[in-house]
Formats: structure tokens, sequence, C-alpha cells
């Protein structure tokens, strides 16, 4: 992403962390969700052989993926000797993806492996593919063995599939038990689904229901820039059409998940917190909000933050409607020094086998269907969420959400919109009309630089 704030789930495994060092961009506190950690920035540049033979495959990735941390370069190694691992951390995708495009156009200072996030594949895809390898004709990658709306989000107009997808982060509903009783809802996690099932707009009758008998100080979620995030990201089309043009201004999805953020805020269904800021973090130890709508790669931000005072208040429910938020894919450049041992190396971790391992032990929920099919997915359980079924529940999740339309500025709409619109509405006081045209002349600049 190459805006202000960036929500990928790398990002955010780092930004925990600048105070404690990142349940974003990671160092590692994890285990089943718990995110941790913090990357160096150590540049962009490519080897081969080193005086002990050994040939060595750069990866590079923003923030901290995580192979390092849950062991997979080691076993890598392992099973060839002959290879050399050396990853290098840009740690915000801000400074990442403009320095990639740089090295793309110069055809020199890549690394063997790049690391693309969701919000920028798109536009990877469909102007520079023909500067990656076409993973779809790498030996051995079996198409089925991702989810097909992910496997579809590499892939350009003219057929080549750029990347293999890693994570992704299907969304669900992380909510306080204690206060959901207080205010006269139900509690166990599947009433609660069925409460907004089908519909975000059942999820803000619920908050309005939730209003009427909040605790005193208590607001049914954190922010409307949230719901509209879950809301718009269950649509298949939202900003572009599928011929590439920018519909945003006219998308029943942007248009629709607007009008339900505007209606939490007039309802004061919402805490009016800019996620990942410090007050939100401090709503999260103080207790100040119900729900949040959560991926996988937040549990262990909100275990972070809520602490031992949250430990038997949260759970988690299935989500209105089946959305995303988040992931990455490993490419291969054209021009990769060691493109052979790359493609080698970026197939076998994106396999089942090592995306499970890396669920465990790093949070990251699998893009691979085939994964989700494995014990360490279908069984895995939350024991801070009052031990919740989280395989179940992100897989269901996963399953559902549709393949969405991307676009090169898909990131910049989203951000201003969330960012510059709706906080203007919600924090200062401005009519909707005005946050909107707000939003609307900071895109519309961006847009026709």
């Amino acid at each position: 992403m190459s805006t202000s704030r960036n929500t990928s789930p790398h990002h955010l495994r780092r930004r925990s962390g600048h105070t404690r060092l990142a349940a974003s961009g990671l160092t590692a506190v994890l285990a089943a969700g718990l995110l941790a950690g913090c990357a160096e920035d150590s540049g962009s540049t490519a080897s081969g052989s080193g005086e002990d033979g050994k040939r060595t495959v750069s990866v590079g990735v923003f923030g901290v993926f995580g192979y390092k941390q849950a062991g997979l370069y080691d076993e890598y190694e392992k099973l060839n000797p002959g290879i050399r691992i050396k990853e290098n951390s840009t740690e915000r995708n801000e400074d990442y993806y403009p320095a990639l495009l740089n090295h793309l156009t110069a055809n020199s200072g890549l690394s063997d492996i790049q690391a693309v996030e969701v919000g920028n594949i798109n536009e990877v895809a469909n102007l520079h593919s023909d500067k990656f390898v076409d993973m779809a004709k790498a030996g051995g990658v079996d198409k089925s063995a991702w989810l097909p709306w992910k496997w579809d989000q590499a892939k350009a107009e003219n057929g080549r599939v750029v990347g293999l997808g890693t994570d992704i982060g299907p969304m669900g509903i992380c909510y306080r038990k204690d206060l959901f009783k207080k205010a006269g809802l139900p509690t166990d996690r599947a009433e609660v689904g069925k409460l907004w099932t089908g519909d975000w707009s059942k999820y803000v009758d619920v908050g309005e229901k939730f209003t009427k008998s909040a605790p005193d100080g208590v607001s049914f979620t954190d922010g409307a820039a949230g719901l509209y995030n879950g809301s718009v990201s269950s649509y298949a089309l939202k900003n572009y059409d599928r011929d590439g043009e920018l519909i945003y201004k006219k998308s029943k999805a942007v248009s629709e998940s607007w009008d339900l953020a505007m209606r939490a805020v007039k309802g004061d269904m919402t805490g009016k917190l800019k996620q990942f800021d410090k007050e939100w973090d401090q709503a999260y130890a103080n207790g100040t909000f119900a729900s949040v709508i959560c991926p996988p790669w937040m549990l262990g931000y909100i275990k972070e933050k809520a602490g031992e005072k949250g430990a038997d208040a949260w759970d988690v429910a299935s989500p209105p409607k089946p959305a995303n938020w988040g992931g990455s894919f490993l490419t291969v450049p054209e021009h990769a020094k060691n493109k052979k041992d790359a493609v080698a190396l970026a197939k076998w971790l994106t396999a089942p086998e090592q995306q499970a391992k890396l669920f465990k032990k790093q949070a990251s929920f699998p893009s691979s269907q085939k994964a989700l099919a494995l014990p360490a997915l279908k069984d895995a359980r939350h024991e801070y969420f009052d031990d919740a079924p989280i395989g179940e529940i992100f897989s269901d999740a996963a399953k559902g959400i549709p393949t969405v339309v991307l676009g090169p500025k898909d990131q910049l709409i989203q951000e201003n919109i969330g960012n510059i619109g709706i906080l203007q509405v919600e924090q200062q006081g401005k009519s909707p009309e005005e946050g909107w045209n707000s939003a609307v002349k900071k895109i519309d600049d961006a847009v026709e630089d």
C-alpha cells in the first residue's frame, strides 16, 4: 500500500510494535494469533553464489511476513543444502512499493522474490506483468490449491499470473460478551452471528439496539471507517468496473457502505476512533466499545491491547457477509539473478503445508483452500476469545469471499474515504456531504496527478 495508513496484516503486525513493537509488521509475539514485530530496512539487493558454493536467494518483503520467525527459511535450507536465503525487509509498504517500481524500471536492484501487497497487485499484474515470471506456467504450481478469488487477484488481463498468494484476511466480528449482555443482547457466538447474517445493515440494526441500552461510556463499535471497510469489501464491484473504469462515485458498494457508516455516526453508535491510533489502543484497554470488524491477523492485536482484563470478555462471531481485508503475494522478477531457485522457493513457501505452519506460528491465515482442510486450520481455536473455533469461522468466511475487481488506486480511494471523508464527519462534525466532497477532491487530485 502506498498511503500513510497501511492496513495490510503485514503492516499491522508492525504497527503495534513501535509502542511495543508491532503487532503489525512484526517481531513476533504470536501463537494462535498474537502478533508483534518490527523490521529492519536492509535494502533490496540480490546476490549469487557465495564462497562456500551456496546460491543465495534473496527475498524482498515489507514488514515481517513471518517466514523467518516461523523457521521456514531454516527448514528450506536444510531440505536444500545448496541454498542460502537472505531476507530484505523494508518496514513500510509505502516505502517498499515505490522502490520496487523503480527497480523494475531500471531492471536492477531486485530481490529474487518480491512480495506484493494486495492493494498493489492489480497495478503490478496489468501494468508490469511482462517483468515477472508467469507463475501459472511454473512447474508444479497447482491452481486448485488456492481459493479461486485469491488466484484471480494476481492474474493479468493477458492471462499471466504474476504471483502466488500468501495470506488473506477474511473478516469476522469480535465482540465483548459482557457489554452485549449489559445491553440486553445475546452473548453466544452462534446467536450473535444470527443477529446480522446476510446484510451489513443488520449489523447497524444491532448497533441501534445496543445504543439504546448501552452501558455508560460504551459505544457499539470502534469507528465508522471500520464499518465502511467491512461493508464495501463484501462486494465484487466497488471502485472499478470490469473494464477498468473508475466507478466509485456511482458504485452501489461505495454508496451503500457510505450510507451505513453515516447512519452509524448519526446514531451515535461509534467511538469515533481512527484504527491503529493510540486512542484506539487505549479504548481496547478501557473497554469503551463493544464490537470491531476483525480479520484473523487482528486477534493478536486485540489480545495485546485489551490485555488480561479482556481475557474472559472477547469472543468472535461470523460476519454479516464474507469480505477480505489484507493479504499479499510472492512474485519472481524476470531479471532475478537466481530465477529458477526463486520460483522453487516461492512455490514451497506458499504450498498448503507451509501456509498451515505459518498460521500455527504467526497467525497468518492461509489463502490455500487445501490448507484450510488441514487439522492445524480446521481445528484451530483461540483461548483468549473464549476458545472460539477461529479455524472454522474464518475458513467459512474465506470460502464465500467474492472475487473483487481491483484497480490501481483502490488503496488510495479506501484511505481517503475512511481517513478524510468519514473522519471529518465523525470527529469534526462536518455534514456527510462535506465529508464526501473532501474525500472526492483528494481522490480526484491524486488520480489526475
